[in-house]
């Protein structure tokens, strides 16, 4: 990889035109960005991409920059808002050979979701590549955020597009943060809870349930699989989909369009919101604890 003086005088170069974006006074060079005008409330996330675990050196160099950056936009769509700028942190396996490339495409990715990179920091080491990505988002005047925690009995709970095969099928660095799709959800409906799909339904749906202090009841056979799924549980537990679960009222519910008119992503209900806690999902079989159905940091297997 370039040294960091000449890597950094690349970014440098390459972010003259940053005052393109009206939030951004300052952006890469000093010790600090500037941002004017934020917004009250402003959105904040992270999210790290670390090679081994998220992709392997087998996929090209800019779809590695554009997962880095869409699973933080990601974030911000699920909490219902826009983004607004990003920072970027790099620790670079010292034999990388693409670090200006990387970098390049990484602030293009950041330009197209509205979340320009305005500055971060680059190291290296002897282990794997790792990427962190925070980006700042705002909330529509006035709005609250779509929170884990408000999910009520009754509701209905909704997925969109179709889950399972993200890592096979290449989908986990070509997936689209769902912002129109949330943007379009607040404008027309009220949904109660939402989150992204990043650990796997299952567990990802078993947290929204302990957030809100409810039961979810999925039903396998509404769970939307794609074409190359053939199991209930692929779907389930794969995870790397980010895809939105959300929860509605069940009159809203029953107003849904079967996909969003603004891009055609599907939604579909696949369950129901009761009293207790926990997230079952029922089948001929019985119904399975969704909990142990994802990715776990730190747990022997997904």
């Amino acid at each position: 990889m370039p040294n960091e003086s000449e890597l950094l005088g690349h970014i440098y170069r390459r972010s003259s035109d940053i005052g393109a974006f009206p939030h951004v006074t300052l952006g890469p060079g000093d010790d600090a960005a500037l941002l004017d005008d934020l917004p009250p409330r402003t959105l904040i996330t992270v999210d790290q991409l670390v090679e081994g675990r998220h992709y392997t050196t087998a996929l090209p160099i800019d779809l590695v920059a554009r997962k880095a950056v869409a699973r933080s936009v990601s974030d911000i769509a699920a909490m219902g808002g826009l983004p607004l700028a990003g920072l970027a942190t790099g620790c670079l396996n010292d034999r990388f050979a693409a670090a200006d490339e990387l970098f390049d495409r990484m602030s293009h990715w950041g330009r197209h979701w509205n979340a320009p990179l305005i500055g971060g920091d680059i190291a290296s080491s002897d282990g794997p590549t790792c990427l962190t990505v925070t980006v700042l988002g705002r909330l529509p005047d006035g709005a609250p955020p779509f929170r884990r925690s408000g999910a009520r009995p009754g509701d209905r709970v909704v997925v969109t597009g179709a889950l399972g095969g993200s890592m096979l099928s290449g989908r986990h660095a070509t997936f689209e943060p769902r912002l129109a799709e949330a943007g379009w959800l607040r404008a027309n409906f009220a949904p109660t809870a939402m989150m992204d799909i990043s650990d796997g339904l299952g567990r990802d749906a078993a947290r929204l349930a302990a957030a809100s202090g409810v039961h979810l009841a999925i039903r396998a056979d509404c769970i939307p699989c794609h074409p190359e799924v053939d199991k209930w549980k692929q779907a389930a537990s794969e995870g790397e989909d980010y895809e939105l679960l959300f929860t509605l009222s069940p009159t809203d519910a029953a107003a849904l369009p079967s996909a969003c008119p603004e891009t055609g992503t599907a939604f579909t209900v696949i369950g129901e919101v009761d009293s207790g806690s926990g997230c079952v999902i029922h089948d001929s079989d019985g119904g399975h604890d969704a909990s142990g159905l994802g990715w776990e940091h730190g747990a022997d297997d997904a």
